[in-house]
């Protein structure tokens, strides 16, 4: 069998790549999804045992908000990180050190009873994470650059996969297992065995040197091309979206005179609908890459969302909890976006870092200001009217994305 027979239409994987069956080819594809898989457990274990931690380690409440912090704020510095590292050592390398992070903290954090360690190991094992959310769609281009947007759904359905399995089975796994700590060690297991596939792929890394090479397109120079602020900001804007709503949606609903079971019930429509939708969007991106039209239907969803759960909570509860995911779904459209404005491995490794490492810094002051304001006028009107305005800079941006060219047309190259 040939590759264009394990992957119709499709060029080789990539001119670096002197692999050439298809066996190699599914190789690569089980382990990028493998490693998308793993790049969401370790922070969203958190939220479903943080009281027993809490409890267990005696954190105090400054330390648990840093806990609940430390993802965003981790994707956001080693994700600025890992272009270079992938640059000096190449991305495969880098790939298997990420995914050793995961490990190591994923499995030693639940052993621990200092409050201390514990938050180290868990930046240990986010920052594995964030290596690897950055590297993921430059591996995309450089193994499957005529299949950007099926690779993405693919990668990004995986990903969503994990999310749920993290949300949904954190629970019964303690009480199955016999408290949080095991329940949190067993994500280790799956980082161990997303790392096996990672060795069998060394060999696309030779020629890499280990003596301060450095990328010619670095983060500095993303940070002086308009599409990489507009790209910053696009994934700022929405991820700060995103991550008030997976934190306070299941407050707002109870606020309204939900039980905390419905709320949840809710909550689960929102990350549930994002596992179709994620396969979806990157490959509709892929064959209409300037999809403004969608990103104002999903921009549209999101304001008629809020606008429901401003004004009548409970009037329409799972079409608010509809409409929010789909107003939330551009996350897998702005990772394909980074592979499509983008022409060379290097430059969609600098523009994902950049986007993300900024975006996500930009996001972690999203579900704060939510909870602050939420705090300061006692209700949520406020906090929603946040989470609509929001939706300005994110339409602007992903609209100006959507018509814009490559990374190195901007630079020249």
């Amino acid at each position: 069998m040939t590759s264009s027979s394990a992957f119709p239409s499709g060029a080789p994987p990539s001119d670096q790549s002197p692999a050439s069956s298809s066996h190699h080819h599914w190789l690569i594809l089980g382990a990028l999804l493998a490693l998308a898989l793993n790049i969401r457990p370790a922070a969203i274990q958190i939220g479903p045992v943080l009281n027993n931690i809490t409890a267990d380690l005696g954190l105090s409440a400054t330390s648990a908000g840093l806990l609940t912090s430390l993802p965003t704020l981790a994707f956001a510095g080693f994700g600025a990180l890992a272009p270079g590292m992938s640059a000096r050592f190449g991305a495969h390398r880098s790939i298997i050190a990420a995914l050793g992070l995961m490990i190591v903290g994923q499995a030693v954090r639940p052993m621990v009873d200092s409050e201390l360690f514990f938050l180290l190991l868990s930046l240990v094992a986010l920052a594995g994470m964030a290596t690897a959310n950055v590297l993921l769609p430059s591996l995309v281009r450089q193994h499957f650059p005529q299949r950007i947007g099926l690779i993405t759904a693919m990668y990004s359905t995986s990903m969503m996969v994990g999310v749920s399995m993290a949300s949904m089975l954190t629970v019964p796994l303690a009480q199955a297992l016999g408290g949080w700590r095991p329940a949190l060690g067993f994500a280790a297991l799956l980082a161990f065995f997303a790392l096996v596939p990672w060795f069998f792929m060394l060999r696309h890394d030779r020629g890499h040197r280990t003596s301060g090479r450095s990328s010619s397109i670095s983060l500095r120079v993303v940070a002086r091309t308009k599409l990489g602020w507009l790209m910053a900001i696009f994934f700022g804007s929405q991820s700060a979206m995103a991550y008030s709503i997976f934190g306070w949606l299941p407050s707002i609903y109870m606020s309204a005179g939900a039980t905390a079971q419905a709320a949840g019930y809710y909550q689960g429509i929102v990350t549930g609908l994002g596992i179709p939708l994620a396969f979806v969007l990157p490959a509709y991106t892929s064959r209409n890459p300037r999809p403004m039209v969608l990103l104002v239907a999903i921009s549209c969803c999101a304001l008629a969302a809020d606008l429901g759960l401003m004004l009548a909570p409970m009037a329409a509860p799972v079409l608010w909890a509809l409409l929010m995911a789909a107003g939330i779904s551009s996350f897998p459209m702005i990772l394909a976006l980074i592979g499509l404005r983008s022409s060379t491995t290097e430059g969609t490794a600098a523009l994902s870092g950049f986007a993300q490492s900024v975006g996500y810094l930009l996001a972690s002051a999203g579900p704060f200001l939510v909870g602050l304001l939420h705090e300061l006028s006692g209700g949520w009107s406020w906090s929603i009217g946040l989470l609509m305005a929001l939706l300005i800079p994110l339409t602007l941006t992903s609209l100006s994305v959507a018509r814009a060219g490559t990374l190195e047309e901007e630079l020249g190259r």
